[in-house]
């Protein structure tokens, strides 16, 4: 087969999550273990980092692997889902897999796909541990798809796990109350294994605290060691300054009591993150691993070079200035929300698209009533006609126009805006992979 030809057999041989839903989602990790044994085990020849949460997940994951690279080690990054291409899921070094690798694995594993019926998910997972075996990875950020207890991800054993927060999405997989949502998120925490929570919240304390105890692995509640003191954002970058109430993270004298950080993340929310990445950090580091505070501040002013990272608060275009950002869930509408109150701007147009299984009124009902809206949406069997969007979100007192692709939309808004205006396109992920970029 041809790498088209590979990834057309992927998307149409297995049921995946992104395209029809809960459908594609198996209840054990069976499969999983099928596949890690059937290829030796790859995932016990590396070290890992595990990351789950609600949202920051794919932030956290990126913002270690260009600590780990740029402290010059052979650095594996699993994430999902993708913006373009298949191979942004699988990394080394924030260079996407060959199409050489996804075609020959695909091929030696045709015999067992027919065998055990495995989900997209749950082989791609498998095709990573094979490829930073194969590529002698140092250590492999590996980032959690849904939830964390039952996801495909969770047969490695870290050397450390985040969970970065938690918050309402996929209630109707995960569970309709913060604390059933946080007990699923928490099943990446292993027996003795540190974990790092980068934002605590009291619904959901109790459920870690005594996760952590029964397995007797350390937990550290982030903003007991970093708290967010100011930020300046300068649109393609920002500058977060941080306190330490109790302990000196890193090594001196970099980092005082008193200590700002650069980062092409701009996103405020970003801060949440950044604590617990900075924390993660500390702990690797007393752990052996060799991450000096100068190499931390070079890799987080270059996480989207380092490693390819997209869709984070991300400009593609000034006067009228464009960003892409992929909040889709309260948590982060109210984050982008927080964002969007440090800066400065004419008038506000939101482009946005939403899939079926989303808290969709919740969501809007957060939204500004004076931006200008444009109501669109990808092109997957789970995306909300935006017909229908249009006239829910007329009933949350949104007006706009719609739209039936989001280039169409986008091309609209650039129209209608003045120089000075702000246009940003939220709602899925799989809305802001189809924006095309110039």
């Amino acid at each position: 087969m041809s790498y088209q030809d590979t990834i057309d057999y992927l998307y149409s041989r297995l049921p995946m999550f992104s395209r029809i839903g809960a459908a594609a989602i198996k209840n054990d990790l069976d499969n999983t273990i099928s596949i890690c044994k059937y290829l030796g085990n790859p995932e016990r020849k590396f070290k890992t980092i595990h990351v789950a949460g609600t949202n920051g997940k794919g932030s956290t994951s990126h913002m270690l692997a260009s600590i780990f690279q740029e402290a010059g080690y052979t650095t594996g990054l699993y994430t999902s889902p993708h913006l373009y291409d298949f191979r942004e899921r699988i990394k080394v070094n924030g260079e996407m897999c060959s199409k050489e690798f996804v075609t020959s694995f695909t091929n030696r594993m045709k015999n067992l796909i027919d065998e055990i019926e495995p989900s997209f998910f749950e082989l791609t997972v498998g095709m990573a541990f094979e490829y930073f075996a194969e590529n002698k990875c140092d250590i492999a950020i590996i980032e959690t798809g849904l939830g964390g207890r039952l996801d495909s991800t969770n047969v490695i054993s870290p050397e450390l796990s985040i969970i970065t927060n938690i918050g309402w999405d996929h209630m109707a997989l995960l569970g309709d109350t913060l604390p059933k949502i946080a007990a699923e998120k928490a099943g990446i925490i292993k027996k003795d294994t540190p974990v790092v929570i980068s934002e605590m919240i009291p619904e959901t304390k109790t459920v870690f605290d005594e996760k952590a105890k029964a397995l007797e692995a350390p937990i550290y509640d982030a903003e007991d060691f970093l708290q967010f003191q100011s930020f300046q954002n300068n649109w393609q970058s920002a500058l977060f300054e941080f306190n330490q109430p109790l302990i000196h993270l890193l090594d001196a004298p970099l980092f005082t009591k008193n200590f700002t950080i650069e980062c092409d993340l701009p996103g405020k929310y970003q801060s949440k993150n950044l604590r617990g990445v900075l924390l993660a950090v500390q702990l690797l580091s007393q752990m052996g691993w060799t991450l000096k505070a100068s190499k931390v501040l070079t890799a987080l002013k270059k996480v989207k070079k380092n490693t390819g990272l997209m869709g984070r608060w991300e400009c593609i275009q000034e006067n009228p200035r464009v960003v892409l950002d992929v909040a889709h869930n309260e948590h982060g509408i109210r984050a982008l929300l927080e964002q969007l109150d440090t800066l400065h701007y004419q008038q506000l147009h939101i482009i946005t698209g939403m899939v079926k299984d989303k808290d969709i009124n919740a969501v809007l009902a957060l939204l500004p009533k004076n931006a200008s809206y444009y109501f669109t949406q990808s092109h997957l069997p789970r995306a909300l006609p935006s017909i229908e969007l249009a006239a829910i979100a007329t009933a949350n007192g949104l007006q706009g126009l719609e739209f039936e692709n989001v280039n169409l939309a986008l091309a609209t808004a650039k129209k209608n805006a003045n120089p000075n205006d702000l246009i940003i396109v939220i709602g899925s992920i799989f809305l802001v992979a189809e924006v095309t970029r110039n």
